[in-house]
């Protein structure tokens, strides 16, 4: 069980969690606590018994500036946040701008990166055409 003060951090980490445990169908939800904060719990706890879990949005694709601003300045992010949080503030701004000004498509970077590495979507080693065949839609 994890404890946030910031909702949108809890549903981030339960997020997160789904993912991180697509393989074993192991599934965090998040409730909020007689604190008023929110706790990220595996669905299946014994103590959470006719709890409301808030709804876990479906995608990031509506992520707002303001939201990536609070991401960004928080002390201590969640670790996934940090890491792409890092990709970019180290990246170089010449090269970022180029991205951004050529439609650069990282959906097929990141693609063909996992290909390249023999593993499909749930880790699990395939080999490489399997991996391309998996990847490369």
């Amino acid at each position: 069980m994890t404890r946030h003060q910031n909702k949108s951090k809890a549903l981030d980490n339960a997020l997160w969690l789904n993912f991180e445990h697509r393989t074993c169908d192991k599934q965090f939800g998040v409730v909020q606590s007689i604190e008023h904060d929110y706790l990220v719990v595996p669905k299946c706890h014994p103590s959470i018994v006719n709890e409301v879990f808030e709804i876990l949005p479906e995608s990031y694709t509506s992520l707002s500036y303001d939201r990536i601003a609070e991401i960004f300045a928080d002390c201590n992010p969640l670790w996934f946040w940090e890491e792409l949080k890092g990709m970019f503030q180290t990246a170089n701004g010449e090269l970022l701008r180029f991205i951004l000004e050529y439609n650069i498509p990282f959906e097929k970077l990141i693609r063909y990166s996992l290909a390249s590495r023999g593993y499909d979507n749930q880790s699990q080693w395939v080999g490489f055409d399997k991996a391309k065949r998996i990847w490369l839609k």
